[in-house]
């Protein structure tokens, strides 16, 4: 495992402090459990805004609803 300094506030280290009444054996698994929510919550977060773009272009683009509804019209049911 990799090792680094951070520096954080004085309410965030009280709060890290209380790494067991959160059910965490140490800070360190608690602030790597932590990291990944973050991470997983950017990643939605760029999905989101990936389908948001896909839908801005779709319903702007009456070409491509037309190319879309004659595919559909070729789907079986």
């Amino acid at each position: 495992m990799v090792q680094t300094k951070i520096c954080i506030s004085d309410e965030q280290n009280l709060f890290i402090n209380k790494f067991k009444s959160f059910g965490f054996k140490n800070k360190s698994l608690m602030f790597r459990n932590a990291l990944d929510l973050l991470m997983k919550e950017f990643k939605n977060n760029q999905l989101k805004k990936s389908a948001d773009l896909y839908a801005e272009i779709y319903s702007s683009d009456p070409e491509l609803k037309e190319l879309t509804e004659s595919a559909l019209n070729d789907w079986p049911e």
